[in-house]
């Protein structure tokens, strides 16, 4: 007698457990139609109001517009040229030109400054852009291809310490956009 009883009581256990399980896997896909908006935020509000996509945690940056990064070419020249990191005649703006990053250009700047190598040199090597600028002066060869500071210092100033001199030049450029508040 006591091996029906048990079967019954499990077939009980079994649809009632099925049931509330059946309802919450319901709630939690929603129903379709106009009410799938109360359901989302029923759910979200039983994960503490956060995501589950892990692709939502991730926090991304706002890439800087070009109309600020023009501003900051603005700020900065007065004060490039005031440090003789740029001559009267020539802007950030125009200096800057063939740069992606606005302190790789100001670490190419304060670099070559530092060093005493012409700026155009650095440039050209650093950026892989050829300009109208007269690269007849320039130590080693200049390449189509972009490199970065510091092999550009070892080859045009080989007696150099290239490692640190490119540090100190993007420390320098990392001062420079934080006196402006960037």
């Amino acid at each position: 007698m006591k091996k029906p009883c048990l079967v019954v009581l499990f077939v009980a256990l079994g649809v009632s457990l099925g049931v509330t399980m059946g309802a919450e896997c319901a709630a939690a896909q929603g129903p379709a139609g106009a009410g799938a908006s109360g359901a989302a935020q029923s759910t979200s509000s039983s994960t503490g109001g956060h995501s589950l996509n892990p692709i939502k945690w991730v926090k991304k940056d706002p890439k800087p517009s070009a109309e600020s990064r023009a501003d900051l070419e603005k700020k900065l020249t007065p004060k490039l040229q005031g440090n003789g990191l740029l001559p009267a005649s020539l802007t950030a703006t125009d200096a800057c030109a063939p740069f992606v990053a606005l302190d790789d250009c100001l670490a190419s700047l304060h670099a070559s400054h530092n060093l005493g190598i012409d700026f155009n040199c650095v440039r050209a090597d650093v950026t892989g852009v050829q300009t109208n600028a007269d690269l007849s002066g320039c130590k080693g060869t200049i390449g189509d291809k972009a490199q970065n500071l510091t092999k550009t210092l070892k080859m045009l100033k080989p007696d150099a310490d290239a490692k640190g001199q490119a540090k100190n030049a993007e420390k320098q450029a990392k001062d420079d956009l934080k006196d402006l508040g960037s």
